[in-house]
């Protein structure tokens, strides 16, 4: 078994590795980030560079935790490759140690980092990001995406049947709507009536629409003052309703869900998420086996850059098919809990297969 001595060796090389090429990458894409918020902001009167320097420095985080299994495999591959430019590797390979105690510390490291990124810092990007939102919004309107479609849906369930309603903006307590319309069908699915307000006011068990124009299935277009709709939300549940999954903390995600299946919405988008930040750990154990299986060799035999390539190319392939499963799983194909462990499990089970025909052929 490893030694004290050389399992704390070990951790501090992987640790200082990982560490660094997460923060040269995320100081790259800051660059490359603020770049372009100055190029955008250009045009605006009063937007300071300092400014935007901050906006960009509260985006980053959250975008930096998206590449983080790539800093995990190129750190390990860094590690084992440097270990092994050294004769570190070999010497200790030669006193016995096998790969799987050299496997132990970076393990280690790679699961706890997947518990803490999800458990402590995920909240906290996501914070840094939705106020990061709320600052653009105000630079750039509409979250800096012009031309696109930021309106709000709601659906909703009531005595009055199920009504879809459709906002050009919200309150920020989700109780005033500005340019909505209101789709409602009966008990029976059939479509009742579209309903045009300039605005919607959410109170007590009812939706009140102001200056309306209804359309009533098989008559015409008729003006009205006000027109109640029955429902049972609350300006919480509009909002999170609304909310992107990825835009929710870790742990606000299961309330998330509920409130979205209440307001009628599907929750497979927060179910998702969820299980996607559970998978993290593993997902970064898979990426240090992947990378043990293509760099835990010597210098002296070779084939340094294909290895490289090779690991980096695993990783992508699992990335992509980490992408491929989440999607399948967003559109109901397949379990939220199978889409996101899946990919995971797999590569892990191939580096173990992989490691096992190198160490014991």
């Amino acid at each position: 078994m490893i030694g004290w001595t050389l399992g704390r060796y070990l951790t501090g090389r992987f640790l200082l590795t990982i560490s660094s090429v997460f923060v040269m990458i995320s100081g790259m894409i800051y660059v490359v980030d603020f770049v372009e918020l100055l190029r955008r902001a250009s045009n605006i009167q009063g937007a300071a560079s300092g400014f935007i320097a901050y906006l960009s420095l509260l985006r980053i985080p959250w975008i930096s935790e998206q590449i983080m299994p790539f800093c995990v495999l190129s750190g390990t591959m860094g590690t084992f490759l440097l270990l092994s430019r050294k004769s570190e590797l070999l010497v200790a390979r030669a006193v016995g140690v096998s790969a799987w105690d050299f496997l132990a510390p970076p393990v280690a490291i790679a699961a706890l980092t997947g518990i803490l990124s999800v458990a402590a810092l995920n909240p906290v990007f996501v914070h840094m990001k939705n106020h990061a939102d709320a600052l653009e919004s105000q630079l750039f309107g509409r979250n800096g995406k012009q031309g696109e479609d930021s309106s709000l849906w709601i659906r909703q369930k009531s005595v009055d049947g199920e009504a879809f309603i459709r906002a050009r903006e919200a309150s920020p307590d989700g109780t005033k709507l500005t340019g909505a319309t209101a789709f409602i069908f009966d008990s029976s699915g059939a479509f009742s009536q579209r309903v045009e307000a300039q605005k919607g006011t959410l109170l007590p068990g009812v939706w009140q629409f102001d200056n309306v124009r209804i359309t009533s299935h098989g008559e015409g277009e008729a003006p009205a003052g006000t027109f109640l709709l029955a429902s049972a939300l609350t300006g919480e549940e509009v909002l999170q309703g609304a909310a992107a999954p990825d835009s929710v903390s870790f742990w606000d995600l299961p309330n998330a869900r509920k409130s979205a299946e209440a307001a009628g919405l599907d929750g497979t988008g927060f179910r998702l998420q969820f299980h996607m930040l559970m998978a993290r750990p593993l997902l970064f154990v898979a990426m240090v086996l992947i990378a043990a299986a293509f760099s835990l060799r010597f210098f002296r035999f070779g084939g340094i850059g294909k290895m490289i390539f090779g690991g980096m190319g695993a990783g992508f392939m699992l990335n992509a098919a980490v992408k491929f499963t989440a999607d399948l799983g967003g559109a109901g194909l397949l379990s939220p809990a199978v889409a996101a462990w899946s990919p995971a499990a797999v590569a892990s089970l191939l580096g173990v297969f992989a490691l096992l025909n190198q160490e014991d052929g």
